[in-house]
């Protein structure tokens, strides 16, 4: 699957009826976001059971502030309306590729329980 552009329109229902959503928060004057751009596109069209969705903080200035996006890019990874990573900086495609064979192999009982009992 190529990426997706979310927005305030989508963003909820994306995260809502799917699995998986990894996000890009990025800017288009953002000199690593450009780079990191193509790798992004490249991960996610290995992964079809997956949403891509990118981003603009420029734009989507709502969604970067609720998420306190301070720094871009920016990867966050939903699973089960879950957010499992959030982290500031690039990836090279190995460990973002890395990264979506952790999330897909996740227990997500276990997530929850272990959630459950922190609170």
């Amino acid at each position: 699957m190529a990426t997706i552009e979310l927005n305030e329109d989508n963003f909820e229902s994306t995260v809502t009826n799917n699995d998986i959503v990894i996000v890009d928060f990025w800017a288009p004057w953002c000199g690593p976001c450009k780079s990191f751009g193509p790798i992004y596109e490249s991960v996610s069209e290995k992964h079809a059971d997956v949403v891509f969705g990118k981003i603009n903080t420029e734009i989507e200035q709502g969604i970067a502030g609720h998420f306190q996006i301070r720094s871009i890019p920016t990867l966050m990874i939903f699973r089960e309306q879950i957010i499992l990573f959030a982290e500031a900086g690039m990836l090279p495609a190995s460990a973002l590729e890395e990264l979506v064979v952790q999330v897909k192999s996740l227990d997500m009982e276990k997530v929850k329980a272990d959630i459950a009992s922190a609170k």
